[in-house]
């Protein structure tokens, strides 16, 4: 498996913000998201083969509970179906931090499902190939339901400008599931994140963000990593 780091740092998003955790990156992605934060996966992927003994030997090491699977897109990697059991037979706790545009029968504690928004295509950094594929493939409704479907889940959006909160009500009616109550998903699952790579970028956002969750119902979701870290590697 194609395994770009692997670091101790803390949980900087979701429900599990905050929580000392592993993070086991790979490298690879099937998108191209113009703010891409971690452009050494996807844009210009950089890593190394690593067996899952070995994988698993320096998870071990680090001796933390949670473990947080993460990309570029793991669910693209080969081998991530036995990786991902290999990491609960031992007990620990499991995110998948994923796109949901493509399946692996995988296993884990917390599915974590960024679909991507019209936000994301690179019109002005690439506007041939890789803006058309990204457009195409940035959204699958039924590789979201299958996500859903692992058990605890949520929902995070990158919200660059406050019209994206309607794109989002739009797919979280398209996406319909028996997770579905009066129509919508479960709003307590559902997380909206501004878009930035640093803090001062974050904040210039967190107040309209923070406003619209607010009338919508929906968690606010901070970027702990950065504004603790920075946008650094390895943290």
């Amino acid at each position: 498996m194609t395994i770009s780091e692997i670091f101790k740092s803390i949980q900087g998003e979701g429900k599990l913000a905050g929580v000392p955790s592993v993070f086991v990156r790979t490298s690879g992605c099937n998108l191209r998201c113009t703010w891409c934060d971690t452009p050494y996966t996807s844009w210009a992927p950089e890593g190394e083969d690593i067996a899952l003994d070995e994988i698993l030997r320096q998870i071990d090491a680090c001796r933390l509970r949670h473990v947080v699977l993460t990309g570029g897109e793991p669910l693209i990697a080969d081998g991530v179906e036995s990786l991902t059991r290999k990491i609960r037979d031992r007990g620990l706790h499991l995110t998948i931090e994923t796109a949901a545009t493509v399946w692996k029968d995988v296993v884990c504690d917390l599915a974590s499902i960024s679909s991507k928004l019209s936000n994301s295509t690179p019109w002005a950094r690439e506007a041939g190939r890789h803006a058309e594929a990204h457009e195409r493939h940035r959204t699958n409704l039924d590789t979201i339901r299958k996500c859903m479907a692992l058990g605890d889940y949520q929902l995070k959006f990158v919200v660059e400008r406050p019209e994206d909160v309607e794109e989002i009500e739009q797919l979280l009616t398209a996406i319909g599931s028996s997770r579905i109550s009066n129509g919508t998903v479960e709003r307590s699952n559902v997380l909206l994140m501004p878009q930035g790579v640093t803090a001062e970028e974050l904040r210039a956002k967190e107040s309209w963000l923070a406003r619209l969750c607010i009338e919508r119902g929906f968690r606010y979701c901070p970027r702990l990593h950065i504004l603790l870290f920075g946008n650094v590697r390895g943290t």
